[in-house]
């Protein structure tokens, strides 16, 4: 059985012009790369990522906190309805292969943290300089670049 290529997008509910491009092409980035994109569900950083990734027709996952599936994002493929509210943040990183962390706040941090304790993988663009164990990034392009070559060599 073919095993999945999953990244996770996590970062800030509300987000800028540059913020919301910087997600966005994060998004186009693991589409374009063959992954399918896992994330909250919900809006700021996690649409902007969903919209990039179906614009270049890639699958969308959303982890979502509540118990309706029409919460989720209009970009969202396949939404998962969890009604266990921030805990759904352990599932999100469980089910990526990497995470890219943009910025955010305590429940960004709370994803950092859970990926970093169960090892998936992090990279960090612009943003958590001052968390040791992740990777860091400056471009949508290098943190996609190191993300998918992190889970390409776990694979091996």
């Amino acid at each position: 059985m073919k095993r999945s290529k999953i990244i996770a997008v996590c970062g800030s509910s509300v987000v800028d012009g540059e913020g919301e491009n910087r997600a966005r092409q994060v998004g186009r980035l693991i589409a374009r790369q063959g992954f399918a994109l896992v994330c909250g569900g919900l809006g700021g950083v996690m649409e902007a990522s969903c919209s990039g990734a179906k614009e270049e027709g890639g699958i969308t996952i959303g982890i979502l906190p509540g118990s309706h599936r029409e919460d989720a994002n209009p970009f969202v493929d396949v939404p998962i309805v969890t009604g266990i509210g921030h805990a759904r943040n352990s599932i999100i990183v469980q089910t990526a292969n990497a995470v890219i962390a943009l910025p955010g706040g305590a429940g960004t941090m709370s994803e950092i943290s859970l990926a970093l304790k169960v090892g998936t993988p992090v990279v960090a663009l612009d943003a958590w300089k001052e968390i040791s164990g992740i990777k860091h990034a400056s471009s949508p392009a290098e943190a996609v670049d190191i993300a998918t070559k992190v889970v390409m060599e776990n694979r091996s």
